[in-house]
């Protein structure tokens, strides 16, 4: 028989050791672990676990463990829900979204109608105006016809050309 730590099969050694191999494969199990230390060893280790297993006695399960498995395994709400959960008896669960859309349109509302801050004094003063003689507004007049004449395209007259 194969070594069951050589060629990695330590599950036939664990079958072995909990008593649940096949009648037919125990008695070459049990040559080769008269002539393997490896094996011997990982099966009496293997035994003192199993005979440790079958005297412990676990602690008495509480009256409430199944109620504090439940409260812990159940997924802890979001903030939402709790405040959600403050006014469902009052039938206003639903009604939070609505109300706080309505603040925001509200508030919306309010800053558009917000009166502006009062001008400046000075900005209210009136404009002071010059007068003006009428010879000067003439020659302003002249000038800036002159000056519109300057930035006029010149065109080539075409009877001039052909002489």
């Amino acid at each position: 028989m194969q070594c069951p730590m050589e060629t990695r099969r330590k599950e036939v050694l664990l079958a072995y050791s909990s008593g649940k191999l096949d009648a037919v494969d125990v008695p070459p199990l049990e040559g080769h672990l008269e002539s393997c230390p490896g094996c011997r060893e990982f099966v009496q280790a293997q035994r003192a676990v199993w005979d440790a297993l079958d005297v412990w006695e676990p602690a008495p399960v509480s009256p409430d463990f199944n109620r504090r498995l439940y409260q812990r395994l159940e997924p802890q709400a979001s903030w939402r829900d709790r405040v959600a959960r403050l006014f469902q008896p009052f039938g206003l669960g639903r009604m939070i979204p609505i109300a706080a859309s309505a603040a925001v349109v509200l508030m919306a509302a309010l800053l558009i109608q917000r009166a502006p801050a009062p001008l400046d004094t000075a900005q209210h003063e009136t404009a002071q105006v010059e007068t003006v003689q009428p010879e000067q507004l003439v020659m302003a007049l002249d000038e800036m016809e002159a000056l519109s004449q300057l930035s006029r395209p010149v065109h080539a007259d075409n009877t001039d050309s052909k002489m």
